[in-house]
């Protein structure tokens, strides 16, 4: 029988016709993002250095490193990082935020088109950002990219059940007015409904690598209603709403936050770091 099992929506799952043109917004204020994004869990890092052998003196690819949330704890690792960042900005930010780590480098360009040093890597890690990378060739690539039995490193980010439930039950109401694309009555997923079997099967599609293992993180982050507008400014999505709907939405979700909670919310986010093992 077929599998009708239905899994929510994930947050990295952007429309194919539009990413290309949702990644490019990130770049358009890249110390907004620095300030605002937040980094990953400690247990994540033991984690890559346990699973994929990120430690001292590893040869590690950042894939889209962002103004560096990774890159900087990785360096402190003791890896011998090469960030490959497409936003000139964020790229700038991300050598300005290792200025004290010389066995980094911030490269300025397309992974997709970056050509390849001659010496692979040990691990090639991507932090949020693999689902901006074009799917025909990310996988590949990242094969192309490591020795044998080097590890391909992926970050995801899920919004989940939990925080400050009622509050995301609620603003809802701000997203249907404002962005009509809003599906009526979302809702987050809970965590244990997250699936992360398409990464597991893209990978495995690939013939390069073998099976996927996962770790799972949930941790809440609590904002204040300045700190919050300031994330949801940072989201590819909200970026590329027409600036009068953009700015109305975001008056009614701090109208929320202020008149009914206090002017703090706690937002619940699932991290998961998958690492794939080339033949």
């Amino acid at each position: 029988m077929p599998d009708t099992t239905a899994h929510p929506r994930r947050d990295d799952s952007p429309e194919e016709t539009r990413r290309a043109l949702l990644r490019r917004t990130f770049d358009e204020d890249a110390e907004l993002y620095d300030r605002a994004r937040p980094g990953y869990p400690p247990e994540l890092y033991d984690d890559l250095t346990d699973l994929a052998g990120a430690g001292p003196g590893s040869r590690v690819l950042e894939i889209g490193c962002g103004t560096g949330q990774a890159t900087v704890p990785l360096a402190g690792l003791g890896c011998r990082v090469t960030a490959v960042e497409a936003g000139p900005h964020m790229s700038a930010i991300a050598r300005r935020n290792l200025a004290g780590c010389p066995a980094a480098e911030v490269v300025t360009a397309e992974f997709e088109s970056w050509p390849l040093p001659a010496e692979p890597f040990d691990v090639v890690l991507a932090a949020t950002a693999f689902h901006w990378i074009d799917p025909a060739v990310r996988v590949p690539r990242a094969a192309d990219a490591l020795r044998p039995g080097g590890a391909l490193a992926v970050v995801r980010s899920q919004h989940v059940m939990g925080g400050t439930e009622e509050f995301f039950v609620e603003v809802q109401r701000c997203y249907e007015r404002f962005d009509p694309a809003t599906p009526p009555g979302m809702r987050p997923p809970a965590a244990d409904d997250v699936d992360n079997t398409d990464h597991a099967e893209e990978v495995a599609r690939s013939g390069r690598f073998g099976r996927t293992v996962f770790r799972r993180y949930e941790r809440d982050l609590t904002y204040t209603t300045a700190e919050y507008l300031d994330v949801l400014r940072t989201y590819s999505g909200h970026r590329a709403l027409p600036e009068a709907a953009r700015s109305g939405l975001l008056a009614c979700v701090a109208g929320l936050i202020d008149g009914r909670y206090g002017g703090r919310v706690s937002k619940r986010y699932l991290i998961e770091l998958g690492v794939s093992h080339r033949r």
